[in-house]
């Protein structure tokens, strides 16, 4: 058993190219707040457990999406903040049916805060989002609930945005919904993450013409796409675009929304589907155009 422990330990070099964290900075967080604190061989060389590599994954991330160091290792010790989060959209609920924009603007700012710009994005807006949208869809709030959330949730994404440094990135990224769609709230909060990530953004939005799409990509000279869809009958005129997208484009193709959830949806659709997860989804663009 001691051996097979052994095995699954890793030198820090190893975890460094694992996480694409740098030597220095490992270090540095084990020396600053001894976290995460390796077992260490006779030689006093360091050697990572899975589940200790799995922190310094977690702190990784809390970092990329906003926090100081010294908060970040607070958050993985602590497991996370459940309780905060459920707070968090129970006030932006609460605040969004009182048609208080004020208040919808205050409980994402202060989620913020607390859990960094991403997982206030993933973990509060869009869930709060996707909740109103059901309860409009089942009769329990009228459009003017889900109407004023939405334009406050737009205003929030374009402040955090505008915030953003300079992208570093030479090639933009076109955003865009398929020729009939007209749902934009997971396209802009993904523009926000790729922006973080230090790409251009170029937003085309609701309801753009395949011709359009091609017209963008090419005067832009663009590293890559995004269309989505979220209704299944957008979903063909989605795929138009793609099509065209991607005989100009190669591999820098990507689509999304909920017109894609099954697996027979994205059959034969050209491009790289980038799943529901935001966090994940902006990683792999990264990884795909270079």
């Amino acid at each position: 058993m001691a051996t097979r422990t052994n095995q699954d330990r890793r030198s820090i070099s190893q975890v460094s190219e694992l996480l694409g964290i740098p030597v220095p900075t490992i270090r540095s967080w084990e020396r600053r707040y001894d976290f995460p604190s390796p077992a260490r061989t006779e030689g006093r060389h360091r050697r990572y457990s899975p589940d200790e590599i799995d922190r310094l994954r977690s702190l990784r991330d809390e970092i990329t999406r906003g926090h100081p160091a010294r908060k970040a290792v607070e958050l993985v010790r602590s497991g996370g903040s459940d309780v905060a989060r459920s707070e968090f959209l129970d006030r932006f609920a609460d605040a969004a049916q009182a048609l208080d924009v004020d208040g919808v603007r205050r409980s994402l700012d202060q989620a913020v805060e607390l859990l960094g710009v991403e997982r206030a994005i993933v973990e509060v807006t869009m869930p709060g989002m996707r909740e109103l949208g059901d309860q409009w869809q089942s009769g329990r709030c009228d459009v003017a609930t889900e109407h004023a959330a939405t334009a406050v949730v737009r205003q929030w994404f374009a402040r955090l945005s505008a915030a953003t440094p300079p992208p570093f990135r030479s090639r933009p990224l076109v955003l865009a919904t398929g020729p009939t769609e007209l749902h934009t709230i997971g396209l802009e909060a993904f523009a926000v993450l790729l922006g973080r990530r230090g790409w251009p953004i170029r937003m085309l939005g609701a309801l753009t013409p395949t011709d359009a799409l091609i017209t963008a990509l090419m005067s832009s000279r663009a590293g890559g796409t995004i269309v989505t869809a979220q209704r299944s009958v957008g979903r063909r005129g989605a795929i138009e675009s793609l099509r065209a997208a991607d005989r100009i484009s190669g591999r820098g193709v990507f689509f999304a929304g909920n017109a894609f959830a099954t697996p027979r949806s994205r059959e034969g659709v050209p491009g790289t589907y980038l799943g529901t997860d935001l966090v994940a989804a902006a990683e792999l663009v990264g990884s795909v155009v270079r």
